[in-house]
């Protein structure tokens, strides 16, 4: 067996650590270490970690000085990595026993760079809310269908907590962008790979992902709360900043065209942001950069960026008749 790298960043996470660790420790891949960096937490997670740091020689324990943040605490783990593969985990999720054996499995037996799972998302109690994550969200046909960097360019789909992937492909990645909300490490991570390199997937939850109110990303809609004026904005604001991202970011990417469009998209969003109407310009790079998404979304997103004139009422209808019916 080869061994791996479990990166485990944690955050006032006491509620659920245990379960979660637990989880690790008992998976039927055992030949790996478990590196922990906690982010200055102020409850009693930092305890309970150096209390199964003594139990298990496979786990070691660091604790950060001043909090970093997320994509910063995560970034410190990659610096740690020393085997062959590494895999993120989340500190609240709970890990399917033979998780690590079958992405592992997978990753070797198709030769790839990075394998991603689907999940099943959970409440506070593990009751199961949906049983895929990728249905949920609407992923499931575009990663069996494209599974590409040309398919993961505008959306991410590749949940960060159950990525394994080869410890070769970290140096390419690295710095991790931290000036977005939206651009996270497995987003990047996944995008940066897959452009030369083989991202897999295993079509089946290998994590138990649980939802609770202090989830950084969770699985529902923040839209479905939000008038049209502000889904609007939101949807422009999201892309503006993914774009920026990647324009800031540039010498990551290896193709000059794709240098090229990330700032179209980034220039064809600032005019979105200022037509109140309708757009009537770059049709063509709309369709080209929302090319492998589903019909439904191409559409909402369409009317919404380009004739909000007609979108904004139809939104508004639609919200009376969601609410009519409750």
């Amino acid at each position: 067996m080869e061994k791996v790298d479990i990166l485990l960043a944690t955050y006032n996470g006491e509620n659920y650590i245990k379960e979660q660790l637990d989880s690790i420790l008992n998976q039927t891949y055992t030949d790996f270490r478990l590196l922990i960096s906690d982010d200055m937490s102020t409850d009693g997670t930092y305890k309970i970690l150096k209390d199964y740091e003594k139990k298990d020689e496979r786990i070691t324990v660091f604790k950060q000085e001043k909090n970093l943040g997320v994509v910063s605490n995560f970034e410190f783990l990659l610096s740690k990595v020393q085997n062959k593969y590494y895999a993120f985990s989340d500190q609240d999720d709970i890990w399917n026993n033979d998780k690590l054996e079958k992405t592992i499995s997978k990753l070797e037996s198709e030769n790839a760079d990075l394998v991603f799972t689907d999940l099943e998302v959970v409440d506070n109690n593990k009751n199961t809310i949906y049983k895929s994550y990728w249905k949920l969200k609407e992923f499931k046909d575009k990663i069996i269908k494209y599974n590409s960097f040309e398919a993961l360019y505008l959306n991410n789909y590749v949940t960060g907590c159950t990525i394994v992937a080869k410890a070769d492909t970290i140096k390419k990645c690295l710095p991790l962008p931290k000036t977005s909300k939206f651009v996270l490490h497995d987003y990047w991570i996944a995008l940066i790979i897959s452009q030369s390199g083989k991202i897999v997937f295993l079509e089946e939850p290998t994590i138990k992902y649980r939802q609770h109110k202090n989830n950084k990303v969770g699985s529902k809609k923040k839209s479905e709360t939000m008038n049209f004026k502000d889904i609007r904005k939101m949807f422009i604001d999201v892309k503006k900043e993914h774009f920026q991202v990647f324009i800031e970011n540039e010498n990551k990417f290896e193709n000059e065209e794709v240098k090229e469009l990330n700032k179209k998209a980034l220039s064809y969003y600032e005019k979105l942001e200022k037509t109140k109407i309708i757009n009537f310009s770059n049709w063509n790079l709309f369709f080209k950069l929302y090319k492998y998404e589903n019909k439904k979304y191409i559409l909402e997103n369409f009317l919404i960026l380009n004739v909000p004139i007609i979108a904004g009422p139809l939104i508004s209808l639609r919200s009376i008749l969601k609410g009519m019916k409750k």
